[in-house]
């Protein structure tokens, strides 16, 4: 899942229901790599949505729980999500090192274990965020999910091979409604980003296939600039 700017996107499922998560991911699946199901839809429609997504053939799913328990609980879980054919798995990267080793450990090599630093959602320092990542690889995770705000600072402190995920992304002129670390796509891939999740700005386009297109085709000028 990585090169063309299709393959760096990710569009988050963020709906309560497997009919209407269907009919997106009919109409968008040629246009991204990924798509994230995350609690809401999770917890509605349970591991058929995975079954759903995958069932249209090219695109992923980033399986966004954020598991945050015992090392033993989480691990299991994670064990048990793997075998669902996910490519991309979170857990919080708050819950220590044993925690996040035993996701890494039961997930298994086919899983990119993500470990969230902070949500997009709320305030948060640099360093902070450089250190949870720290703490992640540590551990065994391939990468983190954080803001484009901290990406350059994670790249630095972290080398190429380390995967970011950049949730909280906004057009220039959409609103960025409960995120208060919003970017830009061409300024998430600019500053280090290997994947963005994209939803509103595509879900409330005129035409999302469209604005697919175009945040595709800014992912694909930022890297190759």
């Amino acid at each position: 899942m990585s090169g063309a700017g299709t393959d760096r996107l990710i569009f988050a499922l963020d709906l309560p229901s497997l009919e209407q998560a269907q009919s997106w991911v009919g109409r968008l699946a040629p246009h991204v790599g990924c798509f994230k199901v995350g609690l809401e839809l999770f917890s509605s429609a349970g591991p058929d949505a995975v079954r759903m997504v995958l069932h249209h053939g090219r695109a992923g799913v980033f399986l966004d729980l954020k598991l945050h328990d015992i090392p033993t609980t989480v691990g299991r879980a994670a064990r048990a999500l793997s075998e669902l054919g996910i490519s991309m798995l979170t857990v919080h990267a708050q819950g220590g090192e044993a925690m996040l080793k035993a996701v890494v450990c039961e997930a298994g090599p086919e899983v990119l274990v993500l470990a969230v630093t902070r949500l997009t959602s709320q305030p948060a320092r640099v360093e902070e965020v450089v250190e949870l990542a720290h703490i992640a690889r540590a551990s065994g995770c391939g990468g983190v999910v954080c803001s484009g705000s901290e990406a350059a600072a994670v790249r630095k402190a972290l080398g190429n091979e380390f995967r970011i995920v950049c949730p909280g992304i906004r057009s220039p002129t959409s609103d960025a409604g409960d995120q208060v670390r919003a970017v830009t796509p061409y300024d998430a891939l600019r500053a280090g980003a290997d994947y963005i999740v994209v939803g509103r700005p595509i879900r409330d386009a005129a035409d999302p296939v469209d604005a697919a297109r175009a945040i595709s085709g800014e992912i694909t000028r930022a890297l190759e600039s």
